[in-house]
């Protein structure tokens, strides 16, 4: 008897994407789900149930793994009107299949427990952003409790964007720096109203959103060359890490020196004991470690009076927004102030968010062989769309976090990740004295290791090059030194050009990045 075929419309040639990516949201739901063939669509003729289950564990692994029926011929059975093999039950597909199939899991050689573990140590690292930004805003006549409601209601929109468009590891938020010059650059230093500085915000994600769909921040974050972008991660981790001592009271203000060594106070040395301990854990190769040990620092803080334990019930509705909500001054839209400040937070984002993509993509080894970060457009696009819904409900600039290499360094390789530390933020909305308590002593040791791992792409520097090496150094200096990923970045790309350009080998230069320098003479010298 022969083998019947599947028709055409199922064939291997019909499960392409048309867009020729695998990276877009539909492709990831078309993966999810098993397109059914009619009846009138089966292979006439073939009822014998001898054959029913010829290869069928073969047949359910192609079927979940391609969006369309292609059966050779030791594999062809009867197809069901459901979609489902003929005489046997409709069983629904296992979750951890459909999230395997989402999320590459086993393409990306991790699994569903490891992903959740990322995500929960990257929120663990960063959950300090639901007290801290509240606390910047509200100084400039802000409902604090509404901002709270609005700092976690943002990151976990635009985190969940991250998790099922670009499906990678990144984790957003209101940023830091960013809510600074907002409360105490545009309203309390030039005097304009907060309502005013969330318009600019609300435009500046707008404007955002235009030049991701133009492909205009892709081709920014793709042009960069790869030495620049190992630098970036480098400088990211000696960043992160600079911030962990800083906010464990290791390192403090010096007025002589700028920056020293701080007293060893309870939250310093519970910092330090935390670091040894997460560093045993680390060198033990336990799953979890950095997690483990901002659980172990703060249940140290309690003895040692830095961890708060909550004074009522840890749970309750969440506060109202309606304070904040949409509260935008458009009177002054066209003005050169609006235009200042608008600039301004665009700079700023584009190249933090630039910066955090290519740092933390490089550090977990996402980047593909051109040097380029893996579906970075997707990705943009959940930043803008994080930002213009964070204005909308009443926040600064929401960008992605330099924290998320901390559930990279867990394993973390997957848009799982990413809805993980979304789920933890809307949970965060009813358990806010819980999240809240963990100091900032904590969360230090796994900062601190964290800068240790994204300084493994050095290696991958050609040190022997002075063109490059010392555009790489200077990025590697500048980004910790100045506390700003961006000014790393320009610094970078600036020497970058000019050592090209004088060495003869301007050729070797792209058009984008000569036009970058361009903008960063005029941001630095006009």
């Amino acid at each position: 008897m022969t083998e019947p075929t599947v028709p055409a419309a199922h064939t291997s040639a019909s499960r392409q994407n048309p867009n020729g990516m695998g990276s877009d949201l539909g492709t990831g739901f078309s993966r999810i789900f098993v397109f059914p063939i009619r009846k009138s669509q089966a292979p006439l003729g073939y009822t014998n149930p001898t054959n029913l289950f010829i290869s069928g564990s073969s047949l359910i692994s192609r079927v979940l793994q391609n969006n369309a029926f292609a059966l050779t011929d030791t594999e062809s059975c009867f197809i069901g009107s459901k979609g489902s093999l003929a005489g046997a039950h409709d069983p629904q597909p296992h979750p951890r299949t459909i999230m395997n199939q989402f999320f590459r899991l086993q393409e990306n050689n991790t699994d569903v427990k490891t992903e959740v573990i990322a995500g929960i140590t990257t929120f663990m690292t960063m959950a300090y952003i639901l007290a801290v930004n509240p606390g910047i805003l509200s100084a400039t006549g802000m409902d604090k409790n509404a901002l709270f409601t609005a700092t976690a209601l943002s990151g976990a929109v635009a985190t969940l964007a991250m998790g099922f468009l670009a499906r990678l590891p990144f984790a957003l938020a209101p940023g830091m720096g960013l809510n600074a010059f907002f409360a105490f650059t545009v309203v309390l230093g030039m005097g304009y109203s907060w309502q005013f500085a969330l318009t600019a915000i609300f435009l500046e994600g707008i404007i955002f959103l235009i030049l991701t769909v133009l492909n205009i921040r892709e081709l920014i974050v793709n042009t960069i060359p790869l030495a620049m972008k190992h630098a970036i991660s480098a400088g990211i981790g000696l960043f992160i890490a600079f911030v962990g001592l800083q906010n464990a009271g290791i390192i403090v203000d010096n007025d002589a020196v700028l920056v020293g060594l701080g007293d060893i106070t309870p939250a310093a040395l519970v910092a330090l004991v935390g670091i040894i301990i997460t560093g045993a854990l680390l060198a033990a190769r336990i799953k979890g470690a950095l997690l483990i040990g901002i659980f172990a620092a703060t249940i140290l803080g309690i003895p040692a009076g830095i961890t708060s334990l909550p004074d009522g019930a840890p749970i309750g509705a969440p506060p109202s927004l309606a304070p904040i909500f949409w509260q935008f001054d458009f009177s002054q839209v066209f003005t050169m102030d609006m235009a200042i400040v608008l600039l301004t937070f665009l700079f700023v984002d584009l190249f933090d968010t630039v910066g955090t993509l290519v740092g933390v993509s490089a550090k977990a080894g996402m980047l593909d062989h051109k040097g380029n970060v893996p579906r970075a457009k997707p990705a943009l696009l959940s930043d803008a769309i994080g930002t213009t819904f964070g204005a909308m409900v009443g926040t600064s600039t929401v960008t992605t976090y330099v924290e998320s290499a901390s559930g990279v360094a867990e394993g973390g390789r997957t848009g799982l990740t990413a809805l993980t530390v979304a789920a933890l933020f809307l949970v965060s909305l009813f358990f806010a004295p819980l999240f809240t308590m963990i100091p900032s002593a904590a969360t230090a040791p796994a900062l601190v290791l964290v800068g240790l791992f994204m300084l493994s792409p050095i290696q991958n520097i050609d040190l022997t090059d002075f063109t490059e090496s010392i555009p790489v150094f200077l990025t590697i200096l500048i980004i910790p030194l100045t506390y700003s990923i961006a000014e790393g970045i320009a610094f970078g790309i600036l020497s970058f050009v000019l050592l090209k350009l004088l060495t003869g080998r301007g050729k070797e230069v792209s058009l984008v990045m000569y036009v970058l320098a361009l903008i960063f003479v005029v941001r630095f010298f006009v």
